[in-house]
């Protein structure tokens, strides 16, 4: 079953995040993610529990996948720059 990596960025860095992104999309596509959004216009409905500013979201082949993928050596690197670069939400759901 598919999996979806979905981060909420509030980026305080705008460009040392540019270098984050430059790096993170080959890195994802290494373990099967691929973009489905980042970062576009957003249209928030309902804001009760969470107010999100920036989306992304990665599609997976699985929970697994998507797990190696955060949890690898090569992401751990570039999470330096991310957390230097802004806030975040991360999280992975299980999906069609």
């Amino acid at each position: 079953m598919a999996a979806y990596l979905i981060a909420d960025t509030l980026l305080t860095d705008p460009a040392l995040y540019e270098e984050y992104k430059r790096q993170v999309k080959p890195l994802a596509e290494t373990f099967g993610g691929e973009y489905v959004a980042r970062g576009g216009a957003l249209m928030v409905k309902e804001s009760q529990l969470w107010s999100p500013t920036r989306v992304v979201v990665v599609r997976f082949a699985s929970m697994d996948d998507a797990n190696r993928f955060y949890e690898s050596d090569e992401y751990q690197r570039l999470l330096g720059i991310s957390r230097q670069a802004a806030r975040r939400t991360v999280l992975i759901v299980e999906g069609s």
